[in-house]
């Protein structure tokens, strides 16, 4: 559900995707040649505008500048005062766009507009007091000649540059040891002295920035023609420094304006018309968007049927393949798929475990049926007498067929849910002491030591014969694999709500790799079935059905050759 879902909404997103990815590149390439040009156009604009108010002390004369941009660019400009007062305009008057294009101000230009103005703001074309008569200009080049004709004399080509102001200057090409031998040789520090006109203007201004330095309780500084500082360089000098000279050029440069910019129609952005080739293209992409559409709704659907199928076929086959399908997703399908493949390997395994079983009960049964067998026989026979020894051997063979039986009928109670308990209360010291006493001799005979230990001498509510033959199980099979000279433990203790019995032996121990089978029926360690090295494999699982019905659990740990210990944990009450 998740992935159909999931796949009609990529359908509809990239629908949409498609639709708009398309329109917005059709907008856009349609956009980015009139934006373009546009961009061009309003920087022109307020370049000129900009250059005009640097070299003009109004806006008097600027409508024949304003009407030869708008012919160049096609634009409609107007200027206003910061209040939105009508200054001039390239034709006629038109409602203003709600926001500017630009302040047109020479003393706080942008400098992302125009690269040549310095992060302080200050057009160099506004230039103001410092701008050099026709004489101090000429005096200058004349300068700027002789050095230009000496450099040349020691192998360097040099230009000379004129700033707005008038002031020549020497373009000196090459690293900085060449600049230094220039200077040297052709005295290229006689272009940095002011002239008088220069001397007064930075007179003006040092008074304005020493006004300023004074008021802050700053050192005293002097600015030269780079308007630099020559003795304290921190930030509330070059503030001061700014201030000084926006308050020297101000009457020099016309007063802030308010640029806009705007289409003949007044919109503050030109419009455009999607061409019939743009249309067409719209239309393909939206008939690709539905074959796509179509493409992927059928690829998903085969994907969601094809494990189904896969699915049916194999069930539909017969049990005994126990066959596996693929896994391919991790959905429902996903999950539906691991839990048949885990179906049909229970299934599988069950199928084994049942043969294993029918296979296990002939050969434990034909043992002791075989042995009786025998012995009669050679009683008909007159080979053996039928003496005490004779019939003790029988009877011993007739109740290991009597325990192989029992132990069948219990685990088959268990397993119909038939087995039942006559539970009581019981001292559980007294019933360990008198399972230890029981087993007490076969040890002593085995050459094993027993002890028991009980704490706090618990009160269990249990089956008293029940318990007895479970804790017997264990003990038994702790005697059978210690050799002479071991120990079997045979613990009890209350931990919160629990009892716990431990049953601990030095004997040979279990493998790691046998300690998950040890509790499974007929399983045993020595796959010869030797009478000398276990008994039927039934003990152990019986004991795990008898503890598992008083609510209890069964665990074992072992290090071979070490210790072996089994533990019970049973409920107080049950």
């Amino acid at each position: 559900m998740v992935r159909l879902l999931a796949a009609s909404i990529t359908i509809a997103v990239c629908s949409v995707a498609a639709t708009a990815w398309l329109a917005a590149r059709t907008v856009t390439n349609a956009f980015q040649d009139e934006q373009g040009q546009v961009l061009a156009n309003d920087a022109q604009i307020y370049d000129t505008l900009i250059g005009y108010a640097a070299d003009h002390t109004d806006w008097s004369a600027v409508r024949p500048t304003l009407r030869r941009l708008a012919e160049q660019t096609g634009r409609h400009i107007t200027l206003t005062t910061q209040d939105r007062r009508p200054i001039a305009g390239s034709g006629s008057t038109t409602a203003l766009p709600t926001r500017a294009s630009a302040l047109v101000d020479p003393l706080r230009a942008d400098p992302a507009l125009l690269p040549g103005v310095k992060t302080d703001g200050i057009d160099p074309r506004a230039v103001g007091p410092y701008r050099l008569p026709q004489a101090e200009r000429k005096e200058l080049q004349g300068r700027a000649e002789m050095l230009q004709s000496c450099l040349r004399g020691i192998g360097h080509t040099v230009g000379v540059t004129e700033a707005p102001g008038g002031r020549p200057s020497i373009i000196v090409p090459g690293d900085n040891g060449v600049q230094q031998k220039a200077s040297a040789v052709c005295a290229l520090y006689t272009l940095d002295t002011p002239t008088p006109t220069e001397q007064r203007a930075l007179d003006q201004l040092n008074a304005l920035v020493g006004d300023c330095v004074k008021r802050r309780n700053l050192s005293p500084v002097t600015v030269g023609l780079s308007f630099a500082s020559t003795g304290n360089g921190d930030e509330a000098v070059h503030q001061c420094i700014d201030t000084a000279r926006r308050e020297q050029l101000a009457p020099y440069v016309a007063p802030p304006a308010l640029l806009f910019v705007a289409t003949p129609a007044g919109s503050a952005a030109p419009g455009f018309d999607l061409s019939p080739a743009n249309t067409v293209r719209v239309a393909g992409v939206a008939a690709l968007v539905l074959v796509l559409t179509v493409a992927v709704t059928v690829t998903v659907g085969i994907r969601l049927v094809r494990p189904l199928r896969a699915l049916t076929d194999a069930a539909r086959r017969p049990a005994q393949q126990h066959l596996r399908v693929p896994v391919t997703t991790n959905d429902e399908i996903g999950h539906l798929a691991a839990a048949f493949n885990d179906l049909s390997q229970r299934r599988e395994r069950m199928e084994g475990q049942r043969k294993a079983m029918v296979s296990d009960i002939a050969h434990e049964l034909r043992t002791p049926l075989s042995t009786i067998r025998g012995w009669l026989e050679a009683a008909q026979d007159g080979l053996a007498a039928s003496d005490d020894a004779f019939i003790a051997s029988l009877l011993e063979e007739a109740l290991l067929l009597q325990h192989i039986v029992d132990d069948l009928q219990h685990l088959a109670q268990a397993d119909a849910g038939q087995f039942r308990l006559h539970t009581e209360h019981l001292r559980l010291r007294e019933l360990l002491d008198h399972v230890a006493a029981v087993h007490r001799g076969r040890a002593d005979s085995a050459g094993v030591t027993l002890t028991a230990h009980t704490e706090d001498a618990p009160t269990l509510f249990a089956d008293p014969v029940r318990l007895r033959q479970t804790v017997g199980n264990l003990l038994s099979n702790a005697i059978r694999h210690t050799p002479p000279g071991g120990n079997v433990t045979l613990r009890c203790r209350r931990t919160g709500d629990q009892v716990v019995i431990e049953v601990a032996d030095t004997g040979t121990g279990i493998a790691a790799d046998d300690l998950p089978r040890v509790f499974d029926r007929f399983w045993r360690a020595d796959k010869s079935r030797n009478r000398q090295t276990g008994g039927s494999g039934l003990g152990l699982a019986v004991v795990r059905q008898l503890t598992e019905a008083h609510g209890g659990t069964v665990s074992v740990t072992s290090t071979p050759n070490e210790e072996t210990v089994f533990t019970l944990s049973l409920p107080l009450s049950t």
